[in-house]
This record gives structure tokens, C-alpha cells and sequence, in this order.
């Protein structure tokens, strides 16, 4: 505040404080009071709100274990409430993206940071800045064309003799989605990354090197820990967005598939039903942050070393 006041003056630096209070009240906290209260009041018609059946309750949040489904795994079958097994499935397939986009983005964050030629540098991350000028709609249409039937993705494969008939990529349950979330969030993992490899000194790999480590030990015992800070928030990020994405399942996905976004759409949109929506919200956020949080206390990140 201090270095705001000196840079700024105390009337720009009030004005600032103050619009940036302004969004947060109007667009961030009042809204999502808004949505939390109702998440506990039922779903009534207009007459009947404020009424005696106006109470408040979980009800709207035990509404995630109704209808169940059958399902097989290992030749054991059971029985699972279908938005729990669609919740499961959304944060399963969100990890399935985080680590695709790690292992995507970690080589290319290292060759970014210790071994292009410094001039080259900005070329590069042009380039890798150019897809984002494209709103995240046309890039998702753009992935559906790709993988469709008779796109290019399979008149490729059969040019080179990979596969012998088109292969259905938008019917093979998540894969779409997967595929089209891993090249939407990978540059969000390959910056935070990018950041924490530029800031090790490089005579500790050539010492390493000089000694007779071989490459990989000296990625796992050195570059890794180093870059344990950036991999944790390129991680956060790309779990968090991908969880929460609904553009690319909804265009995406296959006919078998459904992301935990698409149910909550559903009951805004379709059912109009506010309430049930806004307790699924905020069920996706709770369970989103838990999530997280205890994957950082199992690798021991804390949150001071994602916020530097």
C-alpha cells in the first residue's frame, strides 16, 4: 500500500482501492452470498416463497445421491448414485488432464529455460501465445472438427497407414474432452513451471553434469524440487479450470460422457431450478478445494510457495 501511495498519490491510489472493492462486492461476494442462500431454500413456485414451505434445509444438497446407476468394474457390480459417479468421473478425468499437461509442458518449460538461445526466447512463447487469441469456443470447435469422423485427425492416421478404418474420437466416452481441455489449459501449467526452472542456477546442473549424473537424476534430484513450487500451481490451475469447464465438455463430449458443469447447467437452464443448481456449485467448489488442499498436504506444497 505504501509503494501504491508513493507511486500513485493518495487520491488515484483511493480510487483504484476503491474500484477493485466495488468488483469484488458486486460481481464476487454478493452474488455468491446470494447463490450460497439459496442453496438451502427450496425450490417453490412464486406464490409459495417466503411461505410456510420456505424453510431452510440440506435438501437441495442431498438431491446429488438421487437415481442410481449400475456399474462394473473388475466383474464386481454396484450400484452409485449418478451425479456422485459423474462428480467422481469429472475429478478423476480433471487429474487425467493435470498430469497429461505436466508431462506436456514440463520438457518444453526446461527447454525454454535452459537451453533456447535467449533471442529466441520471445519467438517462442509468441507462438505458444497465439492459440489464446482465439476465444476458448472456436478452439473447442476447432477440436471437433479435428477429431471428427471424416476430419483431419483420421485422414491423417490412414495416409500413414496408423489405422485401417476412421476411428470415432468424439464417441470414445471422455477422450474428447480430454483432448480439448489438455491443449486449453496446458500453457497454465507451462509458465508457473517456466517461472520456477528459470530461477535455478545453472551451474548446479553443470556441476551435476560434470560429476557423471545421468540426465534423469539430475532432473529428479534437482530440477524437480526446484520446480516443486510452479508444478504445484500450474497443477491447481489446470485441476481447478478443468473441473469447472463447461465450453469444451458441452462441445466435446460424447454421448456417454457427462461433466459435473453440464448437470449444474442443467438444473439452471433447463430445470430453472436455481437452488438445486447453486448447492451442486458450491458442492463442485467445496469438494474442488479439499481435493486440492489434500493433495498439497500429501506433497507437501504449502500455499505461500504457490502464491510466490
Amino acid at each position: 500500500m505504501q509503494d501504491l501511495l508513493r507511486r500513485y498519490g493518495p487520491g488515484l491510489t483511493l480510487i483504484m482501492a476503491l474500484l477493485v472493492a466495488f468488483w469484488l462486492l458486486m460481481l464476487v461476494i454478493i452474488p455468491n452470498m446470494t447463490l450460497f442462500e439459496q442453496s438451502f431454500r427450496p425450490y417453490l413456485p412464486v406464490t409459495e416463497i417466503g411461505g410456510p414451505k420456505d424453510v431452510y434445509s440440506f435438501d437441495n444438497y442431498l438431491k446429488v445421491f438421487d437415481g442410481s446407476i449400475e456399474r462394473s468394474i473388475f466383474g464386481y457390480t454396484f450400484t452409485v448414485p449418478v451425479h456422485v459417479l459423474t462428480f467422481w468421473l469429472t475429478i478423476w478425468y480433471s487429474m487425467v488432464v493435470t498430469v497429461l499437461c505436466f508431462l506436456l509442458a514440463y520438457p518444453l518449460a526446461y527447454y525454454m529455460a535452459k537451453i533456447v538461445q535467449p533471442k529466441s526466447l520471445p519467438t517462442l512463447i509468441l507462438l505458444l501465445f497465439i492459440p489464446l487469441w482465439v476465444s476458448e469456443v472456436l478452439r473447442a470447435f476447432a477440436w471437433w472438427i479435428i477429431l471428427a469422423f471424416k476430419g483431419p485427425l483420421n485422414a491423417l492416421l490412414l495416409a500413414v497407414g496408423l489405422i485401417e478404418d476412421p476411428i470415432r474420437w468424439t464417441n470414445m466416452g471422455y477422450t474428447g474432452v480430454v483432448i480439448g481441455l489438455v491443449y486449453t489449459y496446458v500453457l497454465f501449467m507451462l509458465f508457473p513451471i517456466y517461472n520456477a526452472i528459470q530461477s535455478l542456477d545453472t551451474n548446479q546442473i553443470e556441476a551435476a553434469e560434470d560429476l557423471g549424473a545421468p540426465w534423469w537424476k539430475i532432473h529428479w534430484r534437482i530440477v524437480l524440487p526446484h520446480s516443486k513450487p510452479g508444478i504445484a500451481s500450474g497443477s491447481v490451475m489446470v485441476f481447478m479450470l478443468s473441473a469447472g469447464s463447461l465450453l469444451v465438455p458441452s462441445i466435446l463430449g460424447s454421448t456417454t460422457s457427462q461433466w459435473f458443469t453440464q448437470t449444474i447447467n442443467q438444473w439452471f437452464n433447463d430445470a430453472l431450478d436455481w437452488n438445486t443448481a447453486s448447492a451442486y456449485a458450491f458442492l463442485l467448489l467445496l469438494l474442488c478445494t479439499l481435493f486440492v488442499s489434500l493433495a498439497m498436504w500429501v506433497f507437501r506444497v504449502k500455499l505461500s510457495d504457490i502464491a510466490k
